[in-house]
């Protein structure tokens, strides 16, 4: 069996466009939050949104022409692969034979199905545009990677909602580990910030009516009222830790242990004991090999609604026990990000291997008022200078998805 060693990252965010960004935002506790300004809600319950902002797809390696032709979330999925491509030093260094892609979407090119959607009903099918297909179907951000980086190997992205990109990342892993691929591209990216989305998940009681963009997005706070939409990409060079060795690239961390399960319960509810995610945790954890040694470090999926924080505090208790659990350091950085759905255990696994390499712990922001039945270490309020030894990142998506990664630091 192979290692498996992150050598880039790269991100879009509503907290920043580089990793770089990200990482200080989210050890400031910026709230990336705001005011709808993609379409006048003004009729809508719900008004706040975590939008990516100062977005511009030809500082990222893209013609204005080329990005015309995608989808939102393709151009911010080939943004962050930019940056990972970048910061990997990759090209040319493998096999193209070898080296696959997985850059998954949740929802995939909502925002052109919706505006091209807008034309047919208004102007009719003759002005529906050629593209609108490619730009909407969900493996799009895959094939246009697949197409710009050569890389001829696997190219399979797969849709988990909102556990999606921590799902491809897993199987990015084992596609390594198990010698099928030397490296892959991989992650997650979404673009759903849009009047449909809103309207949907506003019906499905989904989202937080609070309408205060630092008071909305609340996980483990016994006041949360659902989650904030946001959006992004984030995409992690996977390969072969040898040949990484080899060639030079710098260790970013190493990917120790994926678990993968199923709740076979509710469309959109968690199974109320938690034991699908505390089984994917378990999973992750012994494929990593604890010792006693270890310390962890918990990047929880921490949505903000209220069957799922407490849920997941259950599904932690159970995997861990109740003492290790109590011992666990853990945050959700959705009270930053929103909610980027099929992006977000992407952007939460770079801010667990960051945590990791730089030795701090961000923040679970704004925690004003502690649930009683969320009651471990959630980091509240401000980052923490401590060195965890091991990180877990966990996703849990509509459909009973739950998904675990296990890391360590590359240093």
């Amino acid at each position: 069996m192979n290692r498996v060693a992150v050598t880039g990252m790269g991100i879009i965010s509503p907290i920043g466009n580089s990793v770089s960004a990200f990482w200080q935002a989210l050890q400031e506790g910026v709230c990336g939050i705001g005011m709808l300004t993609r379409f006048d809600a003004s009729e809508y319950k719900v008004k706040i949104a975590a939008e990516v902002k100062g977005f511009d797809p030809t500082q990222f390696g893209m013609e204005f022409v080329e990005a015309r032709r995608m989808d939102l979330f393709t151009q911010y999925a080939m943004a962050a692969a930019h940056q990972a491509m970048e910061q990997s030093g990759l090209m040319g260094q493998v096999d193209p034979h070898r080296f696959g892609v997985n850059i998954s979407s949740g929802i995939g090119g909502i925002h052109t199905f919706f505006y091209e959607s807008e034309k047919l009903l208004k102007r009719g099918p003759g002005r529906v545009s050629p593209l609108c297909i490619p730009m909407m179907i969900g493996n799009m951000a895959s094939g246009n990677a697949a197409i710009k980086y050569k890389a001829k190997g696997d190219c399979v992205p797969l849709v988990t909602a909102c556990a999606t990109s921590t799902h491809s990342i897993g199987e990015a892993y084992r596609k390594i580990k198990d010698g099928y691929l030397d490296a892959v591209l991989t992650g997650g990216s979404e673009a759903s910030v849009n009047p449909i989305a809103i309207a949907g998940f506003t019906s499905s009681m989904a989202l937080s009516d609070a309408n205060e963009p630092e008071n909305s997005s609340l996980p483990f706070d016994l006041n949360r009222k659902g989650f904030v939409l946001g959006e992004g990409a984030a995409v992690l060079v996977l390969e072969n830790l040898e040949m990484a060795k080899k060639r030079g690239a710098e260790i970013l961390g190493e990917i120790v242990g994926f678990g993968s399960t199923c709740d076979a319960y509710h469309i959109t509810a968690p199974e109320p004991t938690g034991d699908g995610a505390a089984r994917a945790i378990k999973n992750a954890l012994k494929e990593a090999g604890v010792t006693p040694d270890d310390s962890l470090y918990i990047n929880a999926h921490g949505t903000g609604t209220p069957l799922n924080d407490k849920t997941e505090t259950l599904s932690i208790k159970k995997a861990l026990g109740e003492d290790a659990a109590k011992k666990a350091a853990i945050s959700s950085i959705k009270g930053s990000t929103g909610h980027m759905l099929g992006a977000a255990g992407g952007a939460e696994l770079i801010a667990t291997l960051l945590a990791l390499r730089e030795g701090v712990l961000p923040p679970t922001i704004p925690m004003n008022t502690p649930d009683p039945e969320c009651d471990l270490d959630y980091v509240p309020k401000t980052a923490r200078h401590e060195q965890r030894t091991l990180g877990l990142s966990i996703s849990l998506g509509f459909g009973g998805h739950n998904g675990a990664l296990a890391v360590r630091s590359g240093k």
